[in-house]
């Protein structure tokens, strides 16, 4: 089984969210980047730009392919980790710590999941 903390809100497409004081920090799960295999490449969005729940807002590029990172939610991104661009494993090594982006202004917040949610998706998708 998957390492799934939860104090951390999930969505089915496998990112993490932390919510502390209105900012919604993200990135992606243990399963995701178990998925993925070894993550050689992201490109992440600017500051100041919007991002959509559901829509894609990234790509991560593993040595089995390049997948697409939907937002859970919709804001304003805040913060970029600009560190993931110089060294991508990161997500591997330590995935709940080497979040992605952080968005304020956040809505669409109602398909999130939590961990024992999110322990369904994955339990299904391992079936």
């Amino acid at each position: 089984m998957s390492n799934i903390p939860a104090n951390l809100k999930y969505s089915k497409s496998h990112e993490w969210i932390l919510e502390e004081d209105g900012v919604f920090t993200i990135g992606l799960t243990d399963y995701a980047q178990s998925a993925l295999g070894d993550i050689v490449f992201i490109n992440l969005p600017e500051e100041g730009d919007s991002v959509t729940a559901g829509e894609s807002f990234s790509d991560v590029e593993s040595v089995k392919a390049v997948s697409d990172v939907f937002s859970p939610v919709t804001g304003t991104v805040t913060a970029v980790n600009e560190a993931l661009l110089d060294d991508p494993a990161q997500v591997n090594e330590a995935p709940y710590e080497a979040w992605l982006i952080k968005v304020s202004q956040v809505s669409d917040t109602e398909e999130l999941l939590d961990a024992e949610g999110y322990e369904a998706v994955v339990a299904a998708e391992e079936a």
